[in-house]
């Protein structure tokens, strides 16, 4: 039979070893929150842990820019290219860094292309192709990773006339064409807003 005295004695290190797990989890949570949290999502590093372990500014470089205004006014453009076997047309358009595009093309039969950009800045003939393939049409949307021109070549490869159809909206300032050993460069006009717009 236990007595009153020998019940709060049994208590006596239950409680120690409560008080001594508690004190336990809250060392480890101050470690915890000093070495990981404060560097990754606050970017401040204490003990220098965080970049040793290359998360320090880490929620900093995850945060994706979903709004962003442009430096040149809105515009849209369509074009036609009618290819005949074995001939080719270029056509880009002047983006800055940055700078929005959506596109869709077609082709009335299957033709090389490559859609790529040439920096305002770098050595001289350097392009950069994002895509490259062999398709009678393709759709998406487009951020120039640099400031220059960027567009596509298409190349008839087939025996009988292919017609390219271009249709483009966003935030360029002009385009280029180049065929037959010429280029041409057009000014593109800004969108008008709606009536009662900014």
């Amino acid at each position: 039979m236990q007595t009153k005295g020998s019940t709060s004695s049994a208590q006596q290190p239950r409680r120690a070893k409560i008080l001594l797990a508690t004190l336990a989890a809250l060392c480890v949570a101050v470690l915890i929150l000093v070495t990981i949290i404060l560097p990754a999502e606050f970017d401040r590093d204490p003990l220098g842990v965080g970049e040793a372990l290359g998360i320090k500014g880490l929620s900093r470089q995850a945060q994706v820019e979903v709004v962003r205004k442009e430096k040149t006014g809105y515009r849209e453009d369509t074009v036609t290219f009618e290819l005949l076997p074995f001939e080719f047309v270029e056509y880009k358009y002047r983006l800055h860094e940055g700078g929005a595009m959506l596109y869709s093309w077609t082709a009335t039969a299957a033709v090389a292309f490559d859609f790529h950009g040439e920096p305002d800045v770098g050595p001289e003939g350097f392009a950069e192709s994002y895509r490259i393939g062999k398709a009678d049409g393709e759709h998406g949307a487009f951020t120039a990773p640099f400031g220059g021109i960027h567009g596509w070549f298409w190349e008839n490869r087939g025996t009988h006339p292919v017609t390219v159809m271009l249709t483009t909206s966003g935030f360029y300032a002009t385009s280029l064409r180049y065929r037959d050993g010429l280029v041409s460069e057009k000014p593109m006009n800004a969108v008008a807003a709606p009536h009662g717009g900014p």
